[in-house]
């Protein structure tokens, strides 16, 4: 494992770094609102994507990194994503970039995609809504990505639960919003889908 510290324009980000043995593709992993790169869902699909072959990248956002829980505004999460996936690509010889995260870092990924050129898009536990809010919908950054998205979902998320689409697809494992009943079934699942998206690119 190694750590970088990576400058962005809202100060130092850092990246943990899991490198596959012969790895083919970089997968970003983002953490949610409060919590930090440690989280189990996180970790499993960590060594899941290692074992097939991908490098992972763990990012910590600067606001984190300064030793803050309350997370910065999503342009400012948006633009400290993409300058860490600059400095990776750079890093990893412009290898292909799955974007990904949990929660708040699922929505940074999708609403980054495009901008960043990710060829697919990982959502762990995506907020459809706030809880008990299913009118604040946030269905339509997920619409807006046009690369192959998995969501993977906890059956009692209070958070909701996306409508799959034309571009992503959701599956729904044990578990509420820290996706952590059920690890082995996520891996399961992350593993296979990493694995059939990618292969085209291997």
């Amino acid at each position: 494992m190694t750590s970088l510290t990576i400058e962005t324009p809202h100060g130092p980000a850092r990246a943990e770094l899991h490198c596959a043995e012969e790895g083919f593709t970089v997968l970003l992993l983002g953490h949610g609102a409060g919590g930090g790169i440690a989280a189990k869902d996180l970790v499993a699909v960590t060594r899941a994507a290692q074992a097939a072959g991908v490098h992972v990248a763990l990012v910590e956002q600067p606001y984190r990194v300064a030793g803050r829980r309350a997370p910065a505004p999503a342009k400012q999460l948006d633009a400290a994503w993409l300058a860490v996936a600059d400095e990776l690509a750079e890093r990893f010889d412009d290898l292909p970039q799955v974007f990904g995260g949990r929660s708040s870092g699922a929505r940074v990924a999708c609403r980054t995609a495009a901008a960043g050129q990710a060829v697919a898009v990982l959502c762990l536990a995506f907020p459809e809504h706030p809880p008990g809010k299913p009118e604040k919908t946030r269905q339509a950054e997920l619409d807006a990505v046009e690369v192959p998205t998995l969501v993977v979902q906890g059956a009692t998320d209070p958070f909701g639960r996306p409508r799959p689409g034309p571009h992503h697809e959701v599956v729904v494992i044990a578990g509420t919003h820290s996706l952590d009943a059920d690890l082995d079934g996520l891996s399961r699942v992350t593993s296979e889908w990493l694995a059939r998206v990618l292969r085209p690119l291997a």
